[in-house]
C-alpha cells in the first residue's frame, strides 16, 4: 500500500468512529479514546515520515505551495493535539466533553478534506509511484512503534520528533497496558458482584 492510499484508509477508520461517537447514546468514553489512539498515531507517522519527505520534495522541486499545504497541516495537527489530549483526560459526564470532541470532529474533517485534496495532489506529483510504495511501507512500520497518545508540547518536525516519538511511546503504551488492565479488573469485580447478588437472591427464603 502507497503512503497517501495508507493516510486515506486512516481517514476512513476516524470518518467511521466519528459517526458511531455522534450516533452512540452511550459508551462514548469508549470511542473517544479510540478516536484519541488512532488519531495520535496517525499524526505521528505523518510528522515524522510523511510530511519530512512531502517537504524535501517540494524544495528540491520548488514548489513552494506544497510546502505551505504541509507548514498548514502542521499548524492543524498542533490544535488538533491539544483538544486531544484534554478529550484523552475528561469523563464522559464532564459538560464538556461532547463539546470539545464535536469540535475536535469539526477541525479533522476540514484537515482531511484539504490534505486529500490539495496537498495530496501535489505529493501525486513529487513522488514517482515506486517512492510512494517505499515510503507507505515505512510508515506501516512506523504506526506500531508510534506514541498512541497526544503529546502537543513535543517537536513536531525531525530531528525532535523522532526522539520525543520513541519515548512517548514507550510511556504511552505503558499507560494502554494500566489503562486495560484496569478496565478488565473492573469488569471481574462486576462479574463478582452481579454472581454475589444472583446467589443472594436464590438464597432468600420465599416470602
Amino acid at each position: 500500500m502507497d503512503a497517501i492510499a495508507l493516510l486515506k484508509k486512516d481517514h476512513m477508520t476516524v470518518k467511521r468512529l466519528f459517526d458511531r461517537f455522534e450516533k452512540a447514546r452511550s459508551g462514548k468514553k469508549e470511542i473517544a479514546d479510540r478516536i484519541v489512539k488512532e488519531l495520535a498515531v496517525h499524526a505521528a507517522i505523518e510528522e515524522q515520515l510523511f510530511y519530512p519527505a512531502a517537504r524535501l520534495k517540494a524544495k528540491r522541486n520548488e514548489m513552494e505551495e506544497a510546502d505551505d499545504q504541509v507548514l498548514e497541516a502542521l499548524e492543524e495537527h498542533h490544535v488538533a493535539k491539544w483538544l486531544l489530549s484534554e478529550i484523552d483526560k475528561l469523563d464522559e459526564d464532564d459538560e464538556r466533553f461532547e463539546a470539545k470532541v464535536s469540535v475536535l470532529i469539526e477541525s479533522v474533517k476540514h484537515h482531511v478534506k484539504e490534505e486529500e485534496g490539495a496537498l495530496f495532489r501535489y505529493c501525486r506529483r513529487l513522488f514517482t509511484r515506486d517512492e510512494l510504495v517505499t515510503l507507505g511501507r515505512m510508515m506501516a512500520k512506523a504506526k506500531k512503534m508510534a506514541p498512541t497518545r497526544p503529546h502537543p508540547r513535543a517537536p513536531d518536525q525531525p530531528p525532535g520528533n523522532l526522539v520525543a516519538g520513541a519515548a512517548a511511546a514507550m510511556f504511552d503504551k505503558g499507560l494502554d497496558f494500566m489503562r486495560d488492565a484496569g478496565k478488565q479488573a473492573m469488569s471481574k469485580v462486576n462479574g463478582r458482584m452481579r454472581r454475589v447478588a444472583r446467589q443472594a437472591h436464590l438464597n432468600d427464603p420465599p416470602g
